[in-house]
């Protein structure tokens, strides 16, 4: 029988180190095996230090993707940065029996991607860990049509997102993006899509 995973899943840090330490406190109070970062770690791109070195110190595995706060050059330098980190825009990357596939940015805003560019992206990498016992989707935008788009009135959630997770069906999705839905768990078919917000979310798979 396959080990369970622990997951500290976090999201719209916004540059805020004092944040980032008190995750990563987190990480090794809980035990957790992976931290998955989903996007908006900087603020338009500004300040980039001690955004991932906390966890990388905790000895902890980092998986992020952009948000629309910082460009793919960013998101790839963190990850170059460190080892262990992954950033998982356009990537797929299998931790045991669990998959994880990404696309960061957003539907508007700066480091905008259109609704077929994020569909593409996503299906794209699903195939890559489509055999995997458990499939773990992360974006930075939320899916259209949901609570937590409901719930802000300043960031839309996406057409694209929301038809990957009707299609490739994974078990669970990661978002962040609308802070004002921070925490928020509901369901699209049988796909977990939770909102990991600023505090973080554990998540056992």
């Amino acid at each position: 029988m396959n080990k369970k995973i622990k997951i500290l899943a976090a999201g719209d840090i916004h540059g805020d180190t004092l944040l980032v330490r008190k995750l990563a406190d987190k990480a090794e109070k809980e035990n957790v095996d992976l931290v998955v970062l989903c996007g908006d770690l900087t603020h338009f791109d500004q300040s980039t230090e001690n955004l991932i070195g906390p966890f990388i110190s905790k000895g902890k595995k980092v998986l992020l993707v952009p948000g629309n706060h910082e460009t793919l050059a960013t998101a790839d330098f963190l990850a170059e940065l460190y080892n262990d980190t992954t950033n998982l825009h356009g990537y797929s990357v299998k931790v045991d029996n669990v998959g994880f596939f990404g696309c960061g940015f957003a539907n508007v805003g700066p480091n905008e991607l259109s609704e077929n560019n994020i569909l593409e992206t996503l299906k794209k990498n699903h195939d890559k860990i489509k055999s995997s016992d458990v499939k773990i989707m992360v974006t930075h935008v939320h899916p259209e049509d949901t609570l937590m788009s409901k719930m802000s009135q300043f960031v839309p959630g996406s057409k694209g997102v929301k038809e990957a997770v009707e299609t490739l069906k994974p078990d669970i999705l990661f978002c962040s993006h609308a802070h004002e839905a921070e925490g928020i768990e509901e369901k699209i078919g049988n796909t977990r899509v939770i909102n990991v917000g600023r505090n973080g979310k554990i998540i056992e798979v």
